[in-house]
């Protein structure tokens, strides 16, 4: 078996391998050809140089986008995490249905993002008016609390399956040996099972932290960037800058604008890994 493998994995790689060359790693070196030019098509393209990133920090939308963004990540991935965490110990402790609860948690991530935008909308507007409070799209505040929510309730249960997964692998002999030492429950919790679900917990935050920043569809549907486009996060920004606003120029703008956002959460998720993975102990 392992010398056909060795004779015969290139039938097999590569196939695989040139879809992915064809489908990503070539549309991504054009992608980032094309933010140094101006251009309507890859055919019709004229070179600009760095033109493209030095305007992108003059446009005002684009700032605003990255601190909205900026301060919507932290926010969810902070209660995304900790939600999260707080109902696996829960469900890890035998209680009746734990089995239901689980399935029940991790419907809403099975829904696409952009059915779920619309139906918090409706919630959400009517609850709002109700209450005779503006509406998302009339108020910055109120769909910056929609996008929050609608996050965490699609992520959570997501999340929830991970430290479950890793509570399960915490030995219980540490934990007998240390109720046996006299430690309470508090601090079972901070000096046995956190550092000893690190591993979960590097996953959790690096899945929250580039979903929160990369938000796209739920943006769309949820608040549309309104009101006056104070509530457009990053990558709306792009898909606005590159398909809503006329002129050749602006494609090239916006074709910049994504690669500064690819770098930025590529830069975040390394050291984000970094940082926690540094917490991690070894069992």
């Amino acid at each position: 078996m392992e010398k056909a493998i060795q004779r015969y994995w290139p039938v097999f790689v590569l196939p695989t391998l040139l879809a992915f060359i064809i489908g990503f790693i070539w549309p991504f070196i054009w992608g980032v050809a094309l933010s140094f030019c101006k251009f309507t098509t890859v055919q019709n393209v004229t070179f600009v140089g760095l033109g493209n990133y030095a305007k992108i920090w003059l446009d005002d939308t684009f700032t605003h986008a990255f601190w909205f963004t900026a301060v919507f990540t932290v926010v969810s991935t902070v209660l995304i995490n900790v939600l999260a965490f707080g109902i696996a110990l829960l469900l890890t402790r035998g209680i009746r249905g734990t089995n239901i609860f689980r399935t029940t948690f991790f419907m809403p991530n099975l829904i696409g993002g952009i059915i779920l935008g619309y139906i918090w909308q409706i919630l959400l507007n009517g609850v709002l008016s109700a209450l005779e409070k503006p509406l998302l799209s009339l108020n910055a505040t109120y769909g910056f609390l929609g996008l929050v929510i609608l996050m965490c309730w699609q992520q959570i249960g997501y999340m929830m399956i991970i430290y479950i997964a890793g509570l399960q692998n915490v030995p219980l002999d540490l934990i007998e040996a240390a109720k046996i030492d006299g430690a309470n429950a508090k601090q079972i919790l901070f000096k046995i099972t956190i550092p000893m679900v690190m591993p979960s917990i590097t996953i959790c935050t690096f899945l929250t932290l580039t979903n929160s920043f990369k938000l796209f569809d739920q943006n769309l549907s949820l608040t549309g960037g309104e009101p006056a486009k104070q509530t457009m996060m990053l990558a709306y920004n792009i898909y606005d800058t590159f398909y809503a606003r006329s002129g050749p120029q602006w494609k090239g703008i916006g074709q910049a604008k994504a690669v500064v956002f690819c770098l930025f959460v590529v830069v975040l998720a390394v050291l984000q890994q970094k940082l926690t993975q540094s917490k991690e102990v070894q069992q």
